[in-house]
């Protein structure tokens, strides 16, 4: 029996930057962001931390689009999407290396105009619009995205 493996992310939370959208030699459109995520816990003395992780993450074609239009610094947005590492060399020859999450679903849970300005569902299960079941979007690129057919690695961002 071949075990499956599998590499899938889901995050909630808020985005730390306007998203920055550009495009690839071939014309593609790619987006990347900046996404918080908190963790609050109590430590030993009962008093409250917290911490915030960063996670850059990337979006490619349509969901690149949606991003750059409809998000901003503050949007909450949970995300679906994959772990990949890519690597480059600087100008002094010095190997460096980015994990990054390439993002596969997107969902606006608070656009520049709250809840329910984006009524949009894309991908795998799409209703077309009005196909969501609450006023909170959802954006999927489904197989449209994942794949990196036109993906540039030597990209350095």
């Amino acid at each position: 029996m071949q075990t499956k493996c599998v590499n899938k992310v889901v995050l909630v939370g808020n985005l730390g930057v306007d998203p920055e959208t550009r495009f690839t030699p071939s014309g593609t459109q790619v987006t990347t962001a900046s996404l918080a995520t908190n963790e609050t816990w109590n430590d030993r003395n009962g008093e409250q931390r917290r911490r915030t992780e960063w996670h850059r993450l990337v979006l490619w074609r349509r969901l690149a689009e949606v991003a750059g239009q409809y998000l901003k610094k503050g949007s909450k947005v949970r995300i679906e999407g994959r772990l990949q590492t890519r690597s480059w060399e600087d100008d002094r020859g010095q190997r460096h290396y980015v994990t990054e999450i390439v993002v596969g679903d997107l969902k606006l849970i608070d656009g520049a105009g709250g809840p329910g300005e984006l009524d949009l569902l894309y991908g795998r299960g799409g209703h077309g619009r009005g196909g969501a079941e609450n006023t909170d979007s959802l954006v999927s690129a489904g197989a449209m995205d994942e794949g990196a057919d036109d993906e540039d690695d030597g990209l350095p961002f």
